[in-house]
């Protein structure tokens, strides 16, 4: 898990992807929620990595915004 969400990966991707992955990890994050919440949860770890995760996602994506914003506005000047 923690393997496939490095930030070199992630800066890798497009936003698009970003978005698409970001969503799947919420659905699971949730789906684990769940699942603690009823007693069926097998594992505590995998909260953890997925909130990491989603964390990492979201940082890449913030930060690949604010890098087009200034390229931006340096070729306006």
């Amino acid at each position: 898990m923690a393997d496939v969400y490095k930030v070199a990966d992630l800066r890798a991707k497009s936003a698009d992807e970003l978005k698409t992955l970001l969503e799947d990890l919420k659905r699971e994050q949730f789906n684990l929620r769940f699942q603690a919440a009823t007693g069926q949860s097998e594992g505590q770890g995998r909260v953890r990595l997925l909130r990491r995760a989603i964390a990492r996602i979201k940082t890449v994506a913030h930060q690949s915004k604010n890098s087009a914003g200034a390229k931006t506005s340096a070729a306006k000047s």
